[in-house]
């Protein structure tokens, strides 16, 4: 596709595309369907030398749909809308480290997630996304006929219920919130995007928990292996934040993974998260 008011540099062949030449508190109409356009596309976005303030980063998030506040993560002072990624010097656990997909445990999942970098470690910090348009496209057809006929299980209980071990870290588990709003939802494995139309695989290691209508035993052997699958290097990029960087990646169609490799640095991140729909078989 080409693109006459935007610039739009791939990452890698296989995730991810940079859009230049915008600002984002003054997208004119053309622009904006072309930036659309480019998300669509890609799945995720990224944006350089943006200086949001938290109303004009929620009048872009606002521009894309209804905001989805994340009942677990903590807000910004002022900005319930906006959530808080932090990891402070004497951490050593991280948000997001590992791949996942936010949202997934909604019955309607969240579209896209709209991440602003506020502080930065000096080096380190980078966030990787891998494309499941591409992850799905790669399989053998007689497993895309499987895994059409298939949905699974997504849960948050592990993750964020009063009884969950994920986080170590005492002081960044109790930032977390609502342990008593967890629960579980089931989704199509293999998803028709509503944006693209295209086929995408809809599991991630974080927070599906088996196939339905499976164990979790007999889940585990072919989750493990798309999960190994979809992490490829043919299918991912890897972002490096800069001041004033944004990525905005659409959670249907990526995986993410925050990178812990800062440790004894501050990272503060503000993240809006863009509602989404309940998802559609692709068959």
């Amino acid at each position: 596709m080409s693109y006459e008011t935007i610039k739009v540099r791939k990452l890698t062949g296989g995730c991810g595309a940079e859009v230049l030449g915008v600002d984002l508190r003054q997208l004119g109409n053309r622009q904006w369907e072309e930036v659309q356009r480019a998300f669509a596309e890609f799945g995720v976005i990224f944006f350089r030398d943006q200086t949001l303030e938290p109303a004009e980063h929620l009048a872009f998030a606002r521009r894309w749909g209804p905001i989805d506040i994340n009942r677990f993560f903590p807000t910004v002072p002022g900005h319930p809308e906006i959530a808080e990624v932090r990891k402070e010097p004497a951490q050593r656990q991280n948000i997001g480290g590992g791949w996942h997909t936010d949202h997934s445990y909604d019955t309607a999942p969240a579209m896209g997630s709209i991440l602003l970098a506020r502080e930065l470690p000096e080096e380190g910090g980078d966030t990787l996304f891998a494309s499941m348009y591409g992850a799905f496209d790669a399989l053998s057809d007689g497993l895309k006929a499987t895994l059409r006929g298939l949905k699974a299980v997504h849960s948050s209980k592990h993750i964020f219920g009063a009884e969950a071990r994920v986080y170590e870290d005492p002081v960044l588990k109790a930032r977390f919130r609502n342990p008593e709003q967890v629960g579980d939802v089931v989704h199509p494995v293999v998803i028709r995007h509503p944006l693209s139309g295209r086929e995408a695989l809809y599991v991630n290691a974080a927070f599906t928990v088996r196939f339905d209508g499976w164990s979790v035993e007999d889940s585990r052997p072919l989750l493990d292996f798309l999960y190994r699958h979809a992490a490829k290097p043919e299918f991912t990029c890897r972002f490096r934040w800069r001041p004033g960087s944004i990525a905005f990646w659409d959670n249907r169609a990526t995986w993410h993974y925050a990178a812990n490799d800062y440790h004894g640095e501050r990272r503060l991140m503000h993240r809006i998260t863009v509602g989404g729909c309940t998802l559609a078989a692709a068959a």
